[in-house]
């Protein structure tokens, strides 16, 4: 395991989390759950914690999860104080530990003052409102993809990975596998495009499961060495082309040492999940389902190689799959 890599958490407070606490996790992760159990607020959660490198990249983070949650862009209005307030205050309170550190944020109202507290480890830095300015900062290898993939400008910030690692054949035999109709991808004045049937055309016209699966490839080599979050990552992938997907996954994740955390609540994602890390013995994985308990607490149940295999051959055998 990577030395970088989150393998626990404690969620203090975030959202739907009034107390949660994870562990086990390994390089690709697996989320599932019921609808709206906080699938997408867990891997937000981890999302900041990571970004949290410099409270400017933390508070960037905190700002654009407001943004991805409405498939805006998250560095709009960042330059107006005025709306920088508005996307910070939509997460009043948030506060995570793991193996990788401590942070926490608040938005504190006290006589009739307003106070954003970033902590990040032991250094607490409180910016009264009327000085807030946020001065974006991504994190180059920390991003999220959500489930409908990328935008075009995101896909571009990726491609340019791919054209540093030289690997734009790969892509295109990856993407040719996807849809045996395209011959090609290439980025031509500024708008993803594919090659079919001797044209290209942009990637709009090709559904939006190939832009899903294209971002996740980019996002692999562009988020070398960091962290990759996916929102489900199942939407617009045929069942068909789920073992492939998974396939390269494990492959590419290794292969850029890059931390993979995605959301599914697709049975088939998950078999499939399971099937391609034993056809590969790739046992660097986990599946952590998210439940309520009869105190309606969110708990974690976190499965690694072996036991997420065991557990599904014995739902097989109940069921007679």
């Amino acid at each position: 395991m990577n030395n970088h890599f989150l393998t626990e958490i404690e969620i203090k407070q975030f959202k739907c989390f009034d107390y949660f606490k994870a562990e086990g996790f390994k390089r690709v992760n697996l989320i599932g759950g019921k609808n709206n159990v906080g699938k997408t607020a867990f891997m937000e959660a981890i999302y900041i914690h990571t970004n949290a490198k410099t409270v400017n990249a933390m508070l960037t983070a905190v700002a654009a999860i407001k943004f991805d949650r409405e498939s805006l862009n998250s560095l709009y209005g960042f330059y107006n104080s005025t709306e920088q307030q508005k996307l910070l205050d939509a997460t009043k309170s948030y506060a995570v530990s793991s193996n990788l550190g401590n942070t926490e944020y608040d938005v504190v109202e006290m006589d009739a003052q307003k106070t954003y507290h970033v902590k990040i480890n032991e250094k607490l830095l409180p910016i009264p409102a009327r000085d807030l300015i946020i001065a974006p900062e991504n994190i180059a290898n920390v991003r999220i993809i959500d489930n409908f993939g990328w935008s075009n400008g995101g896909i571009n910030w990726a491609y340019e990975a791919i054209q540093k690692h030289d690997q734009e054949s790969a892509l295109n035999h990856w993407v040719h596998e996807f849809d045996n109709n395209i011959d090609s991808f290439k980025v031509i004045g500024n708008v993803p495009r594919c090659k079919a049937n001797g044209e290209y055309r942009d990637i709009v016209e090709f559904g939006d499961g190939l832009r899903h699966y294209i971002s996740i490839i980019c996002g692999l080599y562009a988020c070398e060495n960091g962290y990759l979050f996916i929102d489900e990552i199942d939407n617009g992938i045929h069942y068909t082309q789920l073992d492939r997907l998974w396939r390269l996954i494990f492959e590419l994740s290794e292969k850029t040492n890059c931390q993979i955390f995605a959301v599914t609540h697709s049975k088939e994602m998950l078999e499939s999940f399971a099937r391609v890390a034993k056809k590969l013995n790739e046992q660097d994985i986990s599946y952590t389902t998210l439940v309520k308990n009869k105190q309606a607490e969110i708990v974690a149940v976190t499965r690694d190689y072996e036991m997420l295999l065991d557990s599904i051959e014995q739902e097989r055998e109940v069921r007679g799959w």
